[in-house]
């Protein structure tokens, strides 16, 4: 039986900043508009949190009932170390999925936005089939265009929807530096997995375009990221350029990956990706509110 703190890191709270950056980001742009809402935005949060929480239960209790995770470097694997019974953390999938949607339901009767249930529908289904159902989209390469869309466009800019009740250019221009951090994310865990998802049949974008390619794509990404804050100097001010702040952070990430730090030694980059992307909604939050 799991403990407590097996099933904390069961959730890998390592990866929580992808869900409180965008956010933090989608609050700035309500509080720029003078529509800040604690309420909607702690309740997105919720949401946010809670689908990241599912969506990470939810890839240990499906790798593991494949066996995908017998052999896995990195965080602690409920199923795949048989610290807790495949039924368990797949109830403590749904039981997450139902918080974020009981938490959405609220947001759509504050704002009687309707169509947002149609979003949340479509968060809970993405966080599942990642590496759910018979073919999930995580094993055929298209993880990370998910990640960009559910972690980056429709976080950031739901978030300033549920206070402002507008959809914006600016709003979906910030979503997208958000959005390339967090593939960033997943592509330093795929790099690292590639050996053992080789081996596994799990047609990761990693594993499809190699490791120098995926190298490359990691270092993209963070690129577009730090773009972003000059676009939206346009629609925000110049405060927004204070999402500059956070690139000092990426430096050591990028070092690693492009040194061509492998296996457990990409374990660094993939926390210190994670702590850039929080920095970058931090700051950038900020700039865009100011």
């Amino acid at each position: 039986m799991a403990s407590t703190s097996e099933w904390i890191q069961g959730a890998r709270p390592r990866t929580l900043p992808a869900a409180i950056a965008p956010v933090l980001v989608g609050t700035g742009i309500a509080q720029h508009a003078d529509s800040f809402n604690i309420v909607r935005a702690l309740l997105a949060l919720i949401v946010a949190l809670a689908l990241q929480a599912g969506v990470n239960y939810s890839n240990d209790y499906s790798d593991g009932i494949r066996g995908t995770d017998s052999q896995r470097v990195g965080p602690v694997r409920l199923v795949g170390q048989g610290l807790a019974q495949a039924h368990q953390v797949k109830r403590a999938a749904f039981l997450m999925f139902a918080f974020a949607m009981v938490s959405g339901l609220i947001v759509v009767l504050l704002t009687q936005a309707w169509w947002l249930l149609l979003v949340g529908a479509a968060s809970v289904a993405a966080a599942w089939f990642y590496t759910g159902g018979s073919r999930p989209y995580g094993y055929a390469g298209f993880g990370e265009l998910f990640v960009f869309i559910f972690f980056g466009i429709v976080p950031v800019m739901g978030t300033a929807y549920v206070q402002t009740l507008e959809l914006t250019g600016g709003a979906f221009i910030a979503s997208v530096g958000v959005g390339g951090l967090a593939c960033s994310i997943l592509i330093t865990n795929n790099l690292r997995d590639i050996p053992g998802d080789t081996e596994h049949g799990k047609l990761t974008l990693a594993v499809r375009l190699g490791d120098v390619r995926t190298r490359k794509l990691y270092v993209a990404c963070v690129t577009v990221a730090f773009i972003v804050p000059a676009l939206l100097v346009v629609p925000f001010g110049p405060w927004a350029a204070l999402g500059y702040l956070a690139l000092p952070y990426a430096i050591v990430p990028i070092k690693l990956v492009l040194r061509g730090a492998r296996g457990p030694a990409l374990i660094p980059a993939l926390k210190a990706t994670g702590n850039v992307l929080l920095v970058y909604g931090v700051v950038l939050g900020l700039g865009i509110a100011l």
